[in-house]
């Protein structure tokens, strides 16, 4: 008895000497009256606080390399460091950025790094970003559905396009194999217990 107490002792001495949880220091204001908190980006708000290299990655169809190769052509041709947050950036520099992001294919890009090489319509390389790659990606899969091509086949049924496995991933509805009570008393079929016997 004696030790339960003195354990319940130390436990509520050591509640005591915890201390509260510090509280994060509330966020600094922005010295630069011309800051701004959300900026359009090539069709995508981004929060001012984030650099500017960092912010393409929130544009759909740019990567990790594309976004370091466009930060350094934005830096030699506009002079605009990858490190400045968006918020700091005029409306023109923004609209300079967005010319650059728009046309990534005509430009020193590397062509691997393209995501429409030979394009099916035009034969050229582009590179497509926000609503014109969703666009693209679309007429991609209808064409194919049209052709009737086994990748428009898989689409057109909902199955995994490029080789996977389906047995244990991929399902959808009812587990296969599986009749349950319920659905055996409404169909009138044996569940799957009863066809064992």
């Amino acid at each position: 008895m004696a030790k339960k107490a003195k354990k319940e002792n130390d436990k509520s001495d050591k509640k005591a000497d915890k201390k509260p949880p510090r509280k994060k220091p509330p966020v600094k204001e922005d010295e630069n009256e011309d800051f701004r908190g959300i900026v359009r980006i090539a069709g995508k708000d981004v929060k001012g606080q984030v650099p500017l290299r960092r912010s393409f990655l929130h544009v759909r169809g740019i990567s990790h390399t594309v976004a370091a190769i466009a930060s350094k052509m934005i830096e030699q041709e506009l002079k605009i460091a990858p490190t400045v947050r968006v918020g700091d950036l005029t409306e023109k520099q923004v609209e300079d950025i967005d010319k650059i992001l728009f046309n990534l294919g005509d430009r020193d890009v590397p062509k691997f790094l393209l995501n429409r090489n030979n394009d099916y319509l035009t034969g050229n390389d582009r590179h497509v970003i926000m609503n014109d790659l969703i666009f693209d990606i679309t007429q991609d899969v209808d064409r194919e559905k049209k052709m009737f091509s086994w990748k428009g086949f898989r689409h057109t049924f909902g199955q995994k396009v490029r080789g996977q496995k389906t047995r244990n991933t991929g399902r959808h509805g009812m587990a296969v194999g599986v009749i349950r009570k319920s659905v055996a008393a409404a169909t009138g079929a044996k569940p799957a217990a009863d066809k064992k016997k």
